[in-house]
This record gives C-alpha cells, structure tokens and sequence, in this order.
C-alpha cells in the first residue's frame, strides 16, 4: 500500500522534464521569515496561499499543533538557525481552528499505541527513564493558549536575538482567514 513506486515514477518525469526549474530558488527566505505552523494537510497550500508567499519566501517548520514542548529542541534549535544563519528576521507561529492537538487525551494516545503493537514493557521502560509519557502525548486545551505559549518559549529564549519580533497567529483550515493573537511588534 505504500506510494513509493508512484512517487519514484512521477519524480523520474519531473526530472527528466526539467519542472523543477520553476521552484528554483536560494536557501535564503526572500521575507526574511520563519514560520512554526501546524503539519494538518489543508495547510499545506492554503497557508501560503493566505499569506501571499512563494517558494523560496519563507523557512516553514511544521510539527503537531505548532507546538514548541521544549525550548531546547529540535524545532527552537530551527528557528535559531533560520535566524543566525539563514537571515531570517521575524518569526510567526501560526495555529489552527479545528487542530487535532486540541484536547488531545494521552490516554487514548497510549492505548492507541498499545493496540499497534508496541508493549506495556516498552512503555513502562521510558516511563522508568523518566519520560512522562502523558505529557509527551498531551495536546493543549485551546488553539489561541497553544500559539501563545510557543509564542512565550521562542520570545523568552536566551539566544534569541532581542531585536525579532515574534507574532501568533490562527488560521481557518477552510477560508485562511488569519487572526492575530500575538502582535511581535507591540512588544518591542
């Protein structure tokens, strides 16, 4: 069931066809953003779409809910090197109306996960090596508290530079109305 040979056939033509040069572009983000948003599927176009951004505007990170649950991972280590070295000067965190995250219960989630395969004994071992299993899995309780505690962790962050203003923002997965629930500008 994996779309693998599809893909492979359809980049073989991609290729061949020259279609990548329309997606050319440098490394560098031309609007000088970075954005943490959702991985939900309708973001995938409607968002750049709702932003009037291009291919080569922006460093968009995506994860679950857009959602920062530690300030020294992976996705605060991208959005420092979006800025140090990719010249990026603002940062956005965009949720969304309807997020799966919301309300996620780690409950389910470990059940879930139990009735795929994975043992009680694996899970009772990270639960031992002191990972909270129940808050690794935990979602938040509204979309507006999720953006602006992500918000918090990057504005707050000790390598942050002082002058990058850090904007939230929800979007409509359906209309890509956009709200502001953060203005980084307010707060310089």
């Amino acid at each position: 069931m994996s779309n693998l040979i599809d893909i492979l056939n359809f980049n073989e033509q991609f290729v061949e066809n020259k279609e990548f040069e329309q997606y050319k572009t440098s490394r560098y983000p031309d609007k000088k953003m970075v954005i943490l948003t959702c991985m939900d599927t309708r973001l995938v176009e409607l968002l750049p779409k709702a932003m009037n951004l291009k291919n080569g505007d922006v460093k968009i990170i995506r994860n679950a809910g857009a959602i920062i649950t530690h300030p020294f991972g992976n996705v605060m280590r991208s959005i420092l090197v979006a800025i140090y070295k990719l010249k990026a000067k603002e940062v956005y965190v965009i949720g969304h109306h309807e997020c799966g995250m919301t309300g996620l219960n780690s409950e389910s989630m470990l059940e879930e996960i139990k009735n795929r395969g994975i043992s009680e004994e694996t899970l009772q071992t990270l639960e031992h090596s002191g990972i909270q299993l129940s808050s690794f899995l935990k979602g938040f309780d509204s979309v507006t508290d999720g953006v602006k505690n992500s918000v918090s962790i990057v504005k707050n962050h000790p390598l942050l530079p002082p002058e990058v203003p850090v904007h939230g923002l929800i979007i409509h997965p359906e209309t890509g109305e956009l709200e502001v629930v953060v203005d980084g500008l307010k707060d310089k």
